[in-house]
């Protein structure tokens, strides 16, 4: 049989290849030349490669080969058609992703590539024009991830390598483009992986469409797999998992192309599977996994067993599955059950069923005689049988036995024998098997059904491959029949597509001959056709086998090709199919056909209890041969049940269809539909039989090959221009076949020229729009021109550098030669410059003493010349120098002379001009007083005056009496006042007396105070005697240090023996000290990086999980927004909202304490109550899941700060504070806030009081003088006083506990270097000389470190008494200012500066007792607890102050209600004129400047529309470029602190739940613009940061200023609100993320990887149909530079937004993450990326991102580490990979990348010339061997969507919040500086 599968192989071999363009082989006879590799057919391997050895001359019949393994051959050419073998690819061809793209297309071309990819590069995915050809690896492979799914989901066809994702995402994408639905026709042999790859494509429209629906529909459709697995699926010889059914599933889409629903159809169930399996085969899986569970307690009633008990399960030998746990498998169907929707009692009605299949197979007959049979009685399978399907034992045992036949008269019960009886058992156990399987079908259907319109499908065709057997029978032939149909549809699809492709490019266009099967087709299925006559035969009365195929014989033998009877068989037919040729045998199929069971069995059945049995009939019984077809499920059987009455058996024949017919019908259907969609087709391959893992046999490989249509595509495409080069590609890759002068700058036209130069003929080439099509081996000789070309050009390069290597060698030794000279002559030279050098030395000699000799008689004579010259000169200048000295002071006396005889004369003439002038003016003011008096005495004057005055003094008159009027009703109304004021003033006096009685409290407050006092005393006498004690203690410590200084001599004696042996310990130990340091160091760095990667393990689980949670709120939000719809709908009018909705909603985000359980019945209680059952388990189910989130974000969050005590513990751990003391500061602090509150609040009334004082009143009420204005004053001067002094206090206790705090010493974490010493000893010595030496050793240390520190303290016992003694005069002076001081003030004062002073003076002595006590703890102790008791006393007494201020404080609100009513009264008792006359004293008024708080006031009712203008409307551009950076997030912190100063929790509250709701709901309307999200990512930050600088908390307030900390908040702690803040800020910055991961994933691919930054590196290789014909045109529009610009907009927009700049390194450490990944992914998935050239562009493209960092200055950021895998990878692509000292630096290098990356790269790796080598097995399995002890992740790809987690560092800002101004832009005029 092999030998006879082996010659059809060749002999197939030789027919494909010849079947090729005679014309074709003739044009390729000159590449036929010495030197070129070809392909000749072999009987073991089908095609071997061989080299020829002399060039190809037509006519010879001879070629002389040589075969890879040296081997000669002499290879004969047919002489009838002499044509030549195949020649082979070139190597840079071999590997192709499509089989399309090789030069020469043809059988051996499409094997070896295969080969090629699945043995070397372990790729199985091939692309074979339209058709993706999937070899089974028998080996579960890392390439079907979540990953893989998300690298391929977008993506072109021909962008990434083959896989079935990239079918898939052509399916879907194509749906969505064109508007039409799609189809994947899975194909291939039992074993192939068909079921497998089906999976996969529904896995992956599952993962990127989701579902529109909250059913999780892509679920269901996932769970329907393991249930038809169970069910439909059965190990045989070729394959565990073997389909022995057909299935085709429509996955449903709505309108935005999202899963709604799902459809199955079925074909030809295998039912004989059920009774019958061969040998090493097992029955359904089903059986096997209910025997397997038959433990469990709900099966017990089944009564199952071992699968070897059964008859229709042992018959195969082979029960159990290796690596497969059938109970397991059990409990994934039922859950798969569960999730479909089936209940559980149906699921028990199904195995109860499937038991009684089993329990029926085991009932046997015993024969009675040769017609009859019987069961024996009380046969226990029956009775089980009978139980579990709920029939009548005797009825069944009856039915079993007897047949009932009907005549036209009358009807008789006939006995059957035991074989027939045997065969009607197997056909109801089928019948029955056969209708489960149609109800479970419908029941997945029902449960995959959508109510929504669907839209559009795409279908998923697993359907069995062609099939041949030693023994084929009615299911192979059915098998190979559907295979016909879809291959004749296949056929007309791909010459479809080549011929659009030509129309399209508008190229000539010839008809081609390719195989049309419907000759075969016809012969089946056409009028008289194999299933025609199979009919006819079924409905003879005595129809067999045997005449079936007579009649065949008589129709079709010799009349068609297609159709041959076998030579030795009578009851055989052989079909000459597409594939092979089939030998089928008749026996068994009328029978098959047929189908017939008995109907009394049936009628027995459906009188079951059993419900579910009956349903199943039932179904049988309603659905008719017309309904199956619209509904596209086809029966698998039909039952030949003939009813009693005969109207019915003729409805029953009349409707009785045949399987063969079924078939058919269900086929056309299929086809129909096929037709109506987009075809896309994967052709599953089974390499091997032994289901070995990567081997491939090339015989079984070529027959699938030429079954599954593979090689026909290729013919096809052959037969035309299978190779085809866009203009772009073609100038690329041949443009070293150009000159200069062809390049032109149209691409097109300097293509045509090359190519007419090129390749002379024509019609080898043709010219279209887009591309260039060329002919079979066009493309293989160009290749050999340009390697010619190169191969030339590296001759030249090659001579050229050796000539420049000898030239160099040349002048190398010139060079040499030239040196020696040079050092010859200047070995002369020197001896002539020595000679030289010593004769001008001996000259300059004498030159030099004559010169001493001359100079020194010169120095001589000039010396005493100078000396005579400096005498005389100087008797001359003293001579002169006196003259001119008398001449000055001579000078002197005279200007004082003239000076004073000058102002004598003038004040002479000044006081004689002013007697004249006063002489004048006296004359001249008697001359005017004359004149005036002559005036006054004249009769005239006198008239003028009087003219009218008679008249004015009647109106005086008037005026006087009626003045006197008035004055007497204003004089009763003043005497009636001052009654009132006089008992006003007696009320004051009493309130006076009682002010008086709080004094005298006072004065017993100083009471105590001198109690105190008198303890002072008593503590400094306590002092003397601790004095005392210290002077006993250092004499004692005298004489012990005198004892210890003769120990010490004695010691140093026994040193002295040791010396030597010590320094060799020295040394030793040194060394081990040193490894065990080294060792912790390493030890302790390893545990500090473990602790930072857990913490940021727990930080990202943190913020996925809070992505999670904010992605369920968000869901619960629409749905919130849907259910309101839904209301409206329902009830449509108006409807009120819920006013607590808003804060409900707040409280349930950002509070602790309310959970969402508690809010939503809230919530839900509007709507309708039809409507909230279909919803409510919805929100439910999402209320429980937010409750968990928040639980587990709950423990997350504990946990992080568990982790981050622990760093912090590790990094400087502190000494805890004893309990007592901490309650005592805590006890402190309370107090503090408590005066602080209080103080503030006291202050702020005063104030108030105090203006409204000054402006109510009237001034004789308030005038200075006024009792009323004085007693008010003194009040308010007095608590205003004691104010101060609780601020005072509060300071000072506040000092303290800092100066505690401080006191507390750091517990020293750091290991003594002596002690660690010590342990190395005792670990490694062990010697008794080291053990003396340690001890020595020891014991001098100890004494050492004894005198040392008695003599410190000595030292600073002495010290500090001195001090002591300074501090006490210093004291004593201090207290006798003080009380002069207090002598001078009121007694109201006395008492607050007693308590003042007292205070100070404690603090101080606490401080200097802290320091005195610093070395006893226990002294101190007790010291610090009397102290605090002292303290707690001084505490009472300002409580007690605190309640007179109370009291003071209702006394003036008395007071100032009186005042109020005074100044009422008295201003309708005082008149105009009064006012007017009455003198007022003039009060100066200073006005204030105005000092703003940086707050800002609002009302309540005015905050939505704070919200609104500041946030929802904000437009982030404006603010960016015209104001400060974060100005929103300020404007909200000064509104906060407001409602903080107001002390309205309420408020606060409101405002901060509001921001964060406005913050979130603006971002999920604008959420897909960067500049919004960056905008409110930066002001949510800024806001946190304000919130900790303000907070009040020590270590936040290191960085501000005195005026930023009197702006903190003094009544809230916002600690847990800043936590929901930074979640927020956590939220927005992963939206951030995914903003810009959106916009830059078009881009990285094709800049990184696609462009060619440096022009001319990168060559092209020939790409295939997929390339060509991509469903979206490739864009080519971005570069490098286009990611640049996008960096650079992205880093501008954050620094704009005033981003801290510790988040904008993280954010663009995000962004060069997502470059890399992506980048690193596609390389790995793409071929034709992994190339030497591809790889120095890449680290190009790295460098210039480098680059930009560094114009940044973000190389800080960890940006450039996030690329270390893409720039490894790329080395990897440029470095050697031949030896294995490549291998090691490979392995060394390229430690960022994952074992799994580095060998997909290798192989991968691929020459885009023939220089290039590629990389062997051989050095791939070495690069394993040195990396398998490399713990990394299998995982092959980089999560692309991996986001770091991020934090938030704490960044002051510097800016005063009293400077912020409001624009006006903002609309914000409602807010008030405050």
């Amino acid at each position: 049989m092999d030998a006879m599968l082996l010659a059809t192989s060749t002999a197939a071999a030789v027919q494909s290849v010849s079947s090729l363009p005679h014309q074709a082989l003739d044009d390729l006879d000159y590449m036929c030349v010495k030197y070129a590799r070809i392909w000749i057919p072999d009987p073991e391997v089908v095609w071997k490669s061989a080299e020829l050895l002399k060039d190809y001359k037509p006519g010879d019949k001879v070629l002389h080969l040589r075969f890879e393994d040296g081997k000669d051959l002499e290879y004969k050419l047919d002489p009838k058609t002499k044509e030549l073998p195949p020649l082979r690819n070139p190597d840079i061809l071999v590997g192709e992703n499509d089989l399309t793209a090789l030069s020469y297309l043809h059988e051996p071309a499409v094997l070896h590539n295969l080969k090629v990819r699945f043995i070397d590069s372990k790729l199985i995915y091939t692309y074979c024009g339209i058709v993706l050809v999937a070899i089974n690896p028998y080996e579960q492979l890392p390439i079907y991830g979540e990953d893989i799914i998300n690298a391929y989901s977008g993506q072109n066809m021909g962008d990434m390598d083959p896989h079935i994702f990239a079918v898939a995402e052509e399916a879907y994408k194509q749906m969505a483009r064109d508007e039409r639905n799609q189809s994947i026709i899975v194909s291939g042999e039992s074993g192939a992986g068909k079921t497998v790859s089906a999976k996969y494509a529904m896995r992956y429209f599952a993962t990127v469409s989701g579902s529109a629906s909250e059913a999780n529909v892509e679920e269901k459709v996932l769970a329907s797999n393991p249930i038809m697995e169970s069910i439909g699926n059965a190990k045989t010889t070729r394959n565990d998992n073997s389909s022995r059914f057909g299935k085709y599933i429509e996955i449903g889409f709505d309108k935005r192309y999202r899963i709604i629903g799902a459809n199955m159809r079925t074909y030809l169930l295998e039912k004989s599977r059920v009774v019958f399996q061969a040998e090493e085969e097992r029955n359904y899986h089903i059986f096997y996994q209910l025997c397997a569970s038959a433990a469990l307690p709900e099966f017990k009633t089944l009564r199952l067993g071992n699968a070897n008990y059964f008859h229709y399960t042992k018959q195969g030998g082979s029960p159990v599955i290796d690596g497969i746990d059938d109970a397991k498998e059990m409990m994934n169907t039922r859950r798969a059950c569960t999730l479909l929707g089936i209940a559980d009692s149906s699921q028990m009605g199904i195995f109860q069923i499937l038991a009684a299949i089993l329990h029926l197979g085991n009932v046997s007959f015993t024969s009675r005689d040769a017609d009859s049979c019987t069961i024996p009685p009380k046969h226990e399978p029956l009775r089980i049988f009978c139980d579990l399907m709920g029939v009548e034992y005797e009825q069944m045992a009856h039915w079993l036995c007897h047949r009932k036949l009907a005549t036209a008269t009358e009807t008789y019960i006939k006995p059957i024998p035991k074989l027939q009886a045997t065969n009607a058992r197997d056909a109801l156990a089928k019948h029955i098997y056969a209708n489960l399987f149609n109800w479970i079908v419908d029941h997945v259907n029902r449960a995959l059904h959508s109510t929504m319109k669907q839209h559009s499908f795409i279908g998923v065709l697993d359907i069995y491959g062609f099939e041949t057997f030693e023994i084929n029978s009615f299911e192979q032939f059915c098998i190979n029949y559907a295979n016909e149909k879809l291959q004749q549809q296949f056929n007309m699809h791909v010459f479809k597509l080549e011929q659009e492709e030509y129309m399209r490019e508008q190229i000539p266009w010839t008809l081609i001959d390719f195989y049309d099967n419907q000759p075969c087709i016809n012969l089946i299925e056409a009028k008289l056709g194999v299933l025609d006559l199979l009919d006819e035969e079924c409905k003879m009365p005595k129809g067999s086998d045997n005449s079936w195929a007579q009649k065949l014989y008589n129709t079709h033998l010799n009349k068609t090709a297609l159709f041959e009877k076998p030579r030795l068989s009578n009851k055989a037919f052989i079909i000459q199919h597409f594939a092979d040729k089939v030998e089928y045998q008749c026996e068994g199929f009328l029978e098959k056909n047929k189908d017939t069971v008995y109907e009394e069995q049936i009628q027995v059945l459906k009188s079951s209890k059993l419900k579910m049995l009956s349903e199943l009939f039932l179904d049988v019984k309603a659905i008719s041969p017309t309904s199956a077809t619209p509904s596209g499920r086809t029966p698998l059987s039909r039952t030949a049940v003939k009813p009693t009455k005969s109207k019915m058996a003729q409805a029953s024949k009349e409707h009785k269809k045949t399987v063969g017919h079924q078939f058919r019908n269900s086929l056309q259907l299929l086809m129909e539909t096929l037709n109506a969609t987009t075809p896309h087709y994967v052709r599953c391959i089974k390499p091997n039989d032994f289901k070995f893992p990567f081997m491939f046999d090339e015989k079984r490989t070529v027959q699938q090959l030429r079954a599954c249509g593979v090689l026909e595509t290729i013919r096809i495409s052959a037969a035309g221009f299978p190779s085809r080069w866009t203009y772009q590609e073609f100038f690329s890759r041949y443009r070293v076949l150009m000159k200069q002068r062809d390049v032109l700058s149209d691409r097109k036209q300097t293509c045509k020229n090359v190519l007419e130069k090129l390749i002379l003929d024509k019609d080898k080439y043709q010219f279209g729009k887009t591309k260039i099509f060329f002919r079979a081996g066009q493309v293989a000789y160009l290749e050999k021109i340009r390697s010619d070309k190169l191969r030339a050009a590296c001759v030249r390069i090659q001579k050229t550098i050796r000539g420049w290597l000898m030239r160099k060698k040349y002048l190398r030794m010139r060079k040499a030669a030239i040196t020696v000279q040079r050092y010859v002559r200047g070995y002369q030279a020197r001896c002539l410059a020595t000679f030289l050098r010593r004769t001008r030395a001996a000259t300059i000699i004498q030159k030099f003493q004559r010169m001493y000799i001359i100079r020194k008689r010169y120095r001589r004579t000039r010396a005493a010349t100078v000396v005579l010259q400096s005498y005389s000169r100087g008797y001359i200048a003293r001579k002169l120098y006196r003259k001119m000295l008398r001449e000055h002071k001579a000078t002197v006396l005279q200007k004082h002379v003239r000076g004073w005889l000058a102002r004598l004369h003038y004040h002479r003439a000044l006081e004689a001009i002013v007697y004249l002038q006063c002489c004048y003016r006296r004359m001249m003011a008697k001359r005017e007083l004359k004149k005036l008096k002559i005036e006054a005495r004249s009769v005239e004057h006198y008239k003028k005056l009087n003219f009218g005055m008679e008249n004015k003094i009647m109106q005086l008159q008037r005026k006087i009496d009626e003045q006197s009027k008035d004055s007497k009703s204003l004089l009763e109304k003043l005497t009636s006042l001052e009654a009132a004021y006089s008992s006003e003033t007696e009320k004051l006096k009493s309130d006076v007396e009682r002010l008086k009685t709080s004094e005298e409290e006072a004065k017993n407050a100083t009471n105590r105070v001198l109690s105190l006092q008198e303890e002072i005393t008593k503590l400094q006498k306590e002092l003397h005697q601790t004095q005392s004690e210290k002077k006993s203690i250092k004499e004692k410590a005298e004489i012990y240090k005198r004892e210890t200084d003769q120990l010490v001599q004695e010691l140093k004696e026994q040193n002295t023996l040791l010396k030597k042996e010590k320094d060799d310990l020295n040394h030793r130990i040194q060394d081990q000290a040193k490894e065990m340091t080294d060792a912790m160091e390493k030890k302790l760095l390893e545990e500090t990086k473990q602790l930072e990667l857990d913490l940021n393990d727990e930080r990202l689980r943190y913020q996925n999980l809070l992505n999670e949670f904010s992605r369920l709120e968000e869901r619960y939000d629409d749905l919130k927004d849907e259910m309101k719809l839904m209301v409206n709908i329902s009830k449509p009018g108006h409807k009120r909202t819920d006013s607590t909705h808003s804060s409900n909603e707040s409280e349930y985000t950002y509070s602790s304490e309310i959970t969402e359980a508690e809010e939503f019945p809230m919530r839900m209680e509007e709507p309708s109550e039809k409507k909230a059952p279909l919803d409510m388990s919805l929100f439910l189910k999402l209320q429980k899941r937010v409750s968990e989130l928040e639980q587990e974000k709950q423990s997350l969050q504990d946990e992080l700060d568990r982790k981050e005590e622990q760093v912090l513990k590790a990094k400087a751990k502190e000494e805890e504070r004893p309990q007592m003391r901490g309650a005592e500061l805590e006890y402190e602090s309370l107090k503090r806030q408590e005066l602080e509150s209080e103080n503030k609040k006291l202050k702020n009334e005063l104030n108030e009081l105090r203006k409204a004082l000054i402006e109510k009143s009237a001034p004789g009420v308030t005038a200075p003088g006024a009792p009323a204005y004085r007693v008010l004053l003194e009040q308010m001067t007095s608590v205003s006083e004691e104010l101060e002094v609780r601020k005072e206090e509060v300071l000072i206790l506040r000092s303290q506990l800092m100066s505690q705090k401080e006191a507390i010493p750091p517990k020293n974490t750091m290991t003594d270097s002596t002690i660690l010493l010590e342990d190395v000893q005792k670990m490694k010595d062990k010697g008794e000389i080291a053990q003396a030496y340690i001890g020595l050793k020891e014991t001098n240390r100890l004494l050492e470190s004894q005198l040392q520190t008695q003599k410190r303290s000595h030292d600073n016992e002495m010290e500090a008494l001195r001090g002591e003694i300074q501090s006490l005069k210093e004291e004593n002076n201090r207290q006798q200012q003080l009380l002069a001081q207090n002598l001078q003030l009121p007694p109201e004062a006395r008492i607050e500066a007693s308590l003042q002073h007292e205070i100070t003076r404690l603090t101080n002595e606490n401080l200097y007792y802290e320091e005195l006590y610093a070395d006893d703890p226990m002294k101190y102790q007790s010291y610090r607890i009397s102290l605090y008791k002292r303290m707690i006393d001084l505490m009472e007494q300002l409580e007690k102050q605190d309640k007179t201020v109370r009291k003071l404080k209702k006394q003036l609100k008395v007071f100032a209600k009186k005042i109020d009513e005074l100044e009422v009264g008295q201003m309708e008792n005082i008149s105009p004129g009064q006012i007017i006359d009455e003198p007022i004293h003039p009060v100066n008024i200073p006005r204030k400047e105005k000092d703003f708080q940086g707050m800002l006031e609002y009302k309540k009712e005015d905050e939505p529309k704070l919200v609104k203008n500041l946030i929802l409307d904000l437009k982030p551009r404006g603010v960016a470029v015209n104001l400060i950076p974060g100005l929103p997030a300020y404007i909200l912190f000064m509104c906060v602190r407001h409602a903080d100063y107001l002390n309205d929790d309420q408020k606060v509250r409101s405002l901060l739940t509001s921001t964060i709701n406005g913050i979130k709901k603006i971002l999920k309307k604008r959420g897909d613009d960067f500049e919004t999200v960056s905008f409110w990512l930066s002001n949510t930050c800024r806001f946190l940061h304000c919130l900790k600088q303000y907070s009040g908390e020590e270590g936040f307030m290191k960085h501000n200023t005195t005026r930023q900390n009197e702006h903190c908040l003094t009544n809230f702690d916002l600690a847990e609100y800043r936590q929901v803040l930074s979640d927020l800020a956590i939220q927005i910055y992963q939206q951030l993320v995914r903003v810009l991961e959106n916009i830059l994933q078009p881009m990285i691919v094709s800049g990184m990887l696609e462009h060619e930054t440096i022009q001319g590196v990168s060559g092209v290789k020939p790409t295939g149909l997929r390339k060509r014909t991509s469903s979206i045109a490739d864009e080519g529009t971005y570069t490098l530079d286009s990611i640049i610009r996008q960096l650079n907009a992205f880093h501008s927009i954050m620094c704009q937004h005033g981003m801290d700049p510790e988040l904008v390194k993280q954010v663009v450490k995000q962004m060069f993450y997502i470059i890399g990944a992506v980048t690193l992914n596609n390389l790995l998935l793409r071929k034709d990326m992994c190339s030497w050239s591809k790889g120095m562009q890449i680290r190009y493209n790295v460098s210039q991102l480098e680059e930009w960092l560094r114009d940044k200055n973000l190389m800080t950021s960890g940006a450039k580490e996030t690329l270390e895998p893409l720039i490894q990878a790329a080395q990897l692509l440029q470095v050697k990979k031949k030896t294995d000292e490549d291998a090691e630096a490979i392995c060394s290098m390229c430690n960022a990348l994952t074992t799994a990356q580095i060998v997909k790269v290798l192989n991968l790796y691929t020459p885009v010339n023939e220089f290039e080598e590629r990389v062997t097995v051989s050095f791939i399995r070495t690069i394993q061997m040195r990396m398998r002890d490399r713990k990394d992740t299998p995982q092959l790809l980089m999560d692309a969507k991996h986001i770091f987690p991020v934090t938030f560092p704490f960044n002051p800002s510097s800016l005063a919040l009293e400077t912020i101004q409001i624009p006006a832009s903002l609309g914000l005029g409602f807010l008030t500086r405050v």
